[in-house]
């Protein structure tokens, strides 16, 4: 009997990386809890999606899923990561910390927000747990320069900017605390808050990249020393 072709062989599912494979489930589900939010909203009435689309938790739950997605079909393919894509993880990796921290501290529970309660519990508070966990845990990374805080800070501002320049032109803001309505040193003031804050967090998944060896790494080196 002839053995199937390579090409055959290389898709059954055992020769799936895993890492690779809680990439793409986990990336997928993310994906399909914001879409399911957005049709949820439309289901009750017009969707304006530059209004759905314009909260930090969406654009970073999607950035962050289209980074953790090309990570996992890289990975398949067996082609390298190009530089710029582990400082571009460690960056969303601060967003997702910032979401989950902020949300749970301050938000959980209050009136508003995402109403399926399956999707608000992955954009909230599963997904922003398993970037933190992907970020400890997984081999693929190295220790990076605290340079890179300044490419963690670009996407934030560049939010906040689109926001302040919306809330001006048309009235709209994604968060009452950024509403130029209450006044551009009060707004000034949040703004200096987020940009602390995102600092912060990235300052620590930047620390962990250079002091903390990846627990897979760590795990994969006592197997091997017991062998």
């Amino acid at each position: 009997m002839t053995g199937a072709p390579a090409g055959v062989r290389a898709l059954r599912p055992q020769t799936l990386p895993l890492r690779a494979a809680v990439r793409l489930v986990v990336g997928v589900v993310v994906v399909l809890a914001v879409l399911s939010t957005f049709l949820d909203t439309a289901s009750r009435g017009a969707v304006n999606p530059f209004n759905f689309f314009g909260f930090f938790t969406i654009q970073g739950n999607l950035l962050a899923a289209g980074v953790l997605l090309l990570a996992a079909v890289l990975q398949i393919r067996g082609a390298a990561d190009p530089e710029w894509l582990l400082p571009v993880r460690a960056a969303v990796t601060t967003y997702m910390s910032v979401v989950g921290v902020v949300y749970n501290l301050l938000l959980a529970g209050l009136p508003g927000g995402v109403e399926l309660a399956w999707a608000n519990w992955v954009m909230h508070v599963g997904f922003p747990v398993y970037a933190v966990l992907d970020w400890v845990v997984a081999a693929d990374r190295r220790a990076l320069s605290y340079r890179v805080l300044r490419l963690v800070l670009v996407f934030p501002l560049a939010w906040v900017t689109v926001v302040l320049v919306r809330g001006a032109a048309d009235g709209w803001v994604p968060y009452p605390f950024l509403d130029p309505a209450s006044g551009y040193a009060s707004v000034a003031l949040y703004v200096v808050v987020i940009a602390v804050a995102v600092l912060a967090f990235g300052a620590v998944v930047i620390l962990i990249s250079r002091r903390a060896r990846p627990v897979a790494e760590l795990v994969g080196g006592a197997r091997r020393g017991r062998a």
